[in-house]
């Protein structure tokens, strides 16, 4: 059965039980009858050069990088309101915090030029996408079935310890799974794996999670001001475990490798993908 965009599209989206395409991943160039795939975290203009000089059939990147995908990224943000209310945050409270932060990157990234790589893939004629939501939702999930399964009375270093046991993104990454707000010793009580929402939350979304019974937020990345300030005003009673961009998407990314080559597809990952 041919291989085309839309079924490498629709793989991503089963693994992570959604239905639809969520607003920074797209389709940028059609094609069928793939067989070899270069995929990264990145790839843009030179790497999409790259793949048809070395012959792939298409490329696909885990960041948006342009069209719809870029356009409407804000949308995958409203993401962080269901996580919270899932945690106990009142839906006024989250959708208060979420509406400024969508409508900045909404207007950030209608400035962008939308269409510098992706008019490259139509020049070349590379069948091209972009899988972000649904991967990192891949990883959400595998990050939380581990912290899910902590035993009561467990600490923050034992989470860390769990996820580099369970994972080897985590132990073959040459960043570290940090504390940047707490202390490892402490309890771990109530977790939350803030991910799968466009970026992380920033100081709004773990204080919002803090003042509502979460003890520990999980976050992929966080800007040092953010846990600066979250530090200033929860002391070491709260804690905030960044376990690492590249490290993370990577935690996504690999079980739909393991997909795409379970249907004798040839992938090659560059661009940052840490082996499992």
């Amino acid at each position: 059965m041919p291989i085309d965009v839309d079924r490498l599209m629709n793989v991503a989206l089963e693994l992570a039980g959604l239905e639809e395409i969520p607003g920074d991943s797209a389709m940028y160039r059609p094609g069928t009858g793939i067989q070899r795939i270069l995929i990264g975290i990145d790839i843009r203009s030179a790497e999409l050069q790259l793949a048809k000089n070395l012959g792939f059939d298409a490329a696909i990147s885990h960041h948006p990088i342009g069209g719809d995908a870029t356009l409407h990224f804000h949308e995958v943000l409203w993401r962080h309101v269901d996580q919270m209310m899932a945690a106990g945050v009142p839906e006024d409270v989250a959708r208060g915090i979420m509406a400024p932060t969508v409508e900045s990157r909404r207007v950030l990234n209608s400035m962008a030029n939308y269409d510098h790589d992706v008019s490259v893939a139509r020049l070349i004629d590379l069948p091209f996408l972009n899988i972000h939501t649904p991967l990192d939702e891949i990883g959400r999930m595998r990050m939380a079935e581990v912290a899910d399964s902590m035993p009561e009375g467990a600490t923050v270093g034992n989470l860390k310890t769990a996820l580099r046991m369970h994972y080897g993104e985590f132990r073959n990454a040459k960043t570290e799974i940090e504390v940047l707000v707490g202390r490892a010793e402490n309890e771990l009580g109530r977790v939350v794996v803030s991910h799968a929402a466009g970026t992380n939350g920033g100081y709004a979304v773990a204080k919002a999670y803090f003042e509502h019974g979460i003890d520990t937020v999980v976050y992929i990345h966080c800007r040092p001001d953010d846990a600066r300030q979250l530090r200033d005003e929860f002391g070491e009673s709260k804690n905030l475990v960044v376990t690492g961009h590249i490290a993370s998407d990577s935690l996504g990314i690999n079980p739909y490798i393991d997909a795409l080559r379970e249907m004798d597809l040839e992938v090659t990952p560059i661009s940052g993908i840490i082996p499992a």
